[in-house]
């Protein structure tokens, strides 16, 4: 199998659990080479984000085209921009690329602060989402992407017809906010819809899963997985990771990147 080259777009998270952090510990063990551009950097620890700091947009533009000028990437994962500047910046320098996107549209941290203003959403639906062959939203994001909660059968593939407008090859729908015993995401791809399901973990341990999730697919692409193999691949390893945490913290904590060790 390929190494693969990963270029991440993302905040920091000081508690190494989220972010780039986690998208580097994903990258490496998958034995995926991975580049970054930091977006922010926040200041947060299991009990929830206290300040963003937000990088310059030309600073954020110029380690994207460090990376892709000298080493390159085969895939690009995209998770915390913070601002619209920020976005409009990440966009522009994807103008000159053909590299695929795996869109995380990181909305609100796990504790509900907000990680993206007005400004960046209104990017996200404009620009980022239809360069995106992949965009990774949960059901709240989703609601607030498309006007959508998808609690239904019905309302999820509403969902889809209205990322298919953006402009997205496709989605993954995160059914980690939902409710019942089992956890539900859906992947629409090349017009079918796939479930891919795991019993729900009883634990407050499951902070960075749509950061290690989106990585971990973006991994497989990257490597020359299909996209419902790559997708499988990550979601059995996010279950073990939430499965091996390893119970850090007061309150929402990291999970066991190391499970494939």
């Amino acid at each position: 199998m390929k190494m693969g080259r990963l270029l991440v777009i993302a905040g920091s998270d000081s508690s190494g659990g989220a972010g780039i952090q986690v998208d580097l510990k994903t990258a490496q063990s998958f034995g995926v080479y991975a580049q970054t551009a930091i977006t922010a950097v926040t200041v947060q620890n299991t009990l929830g984000v206290s300040a963003v700091n937000p990088v310059a947009p030309e600073i954020v533009s110029a380690q994207i085209a460090a990376a892709l000028n000298d080493i390159g990437a085969d895939i690009i994962k995209i998770g915390m921009l913070g601002n619209g500047a920020i976005a409009a910046a990440v966009a522009d320098a994807l103008e000159t690329t053909d590299i695929p996107v795996v869109l995380d549209t990181v909305l609100l941290s796990s504790s509900g602060a907000s990680l993206l203003d007005e400004a960046g959403i209104s990017i996200l639906k404009k620009r980022l989402i239809r360069r995106a062959v992949l965009v990774t939203p949960n059901m709240p994001e989703t609601e607030a992407l498309t006007g959508i909660l998808p609690q239904s059968e019905h309302r999820l593939r509403n969902a889809a017809m209205v990322f298919k407008m953006l402009g997205s090859e496709g989605v993954l729908f995160k059914g980690g906010h939902g409710e019942g015993d089992m956890v539900r995401d859906v992947l629409w791809f090349g017009g079918d819809f796939v479930t891919f399901e795991a019993p729900r973990q009883a634990t407050p341990h499951t902070h960075g899963t749509g950061c290690t999730l989106a990585t971990a697919i973006a991994c497989g692409l990257a490597q020359g997985r299909g996209m419902r193999d790559a997708v499988a691949r990550a979601h059995v390893y996010v279950q073990a990771a939430i499965r091996t945490a390893p119970w850090l913290g007061q309150g929402n904590g990291p999970l066991g990147h190391t499970v494939l060790s």
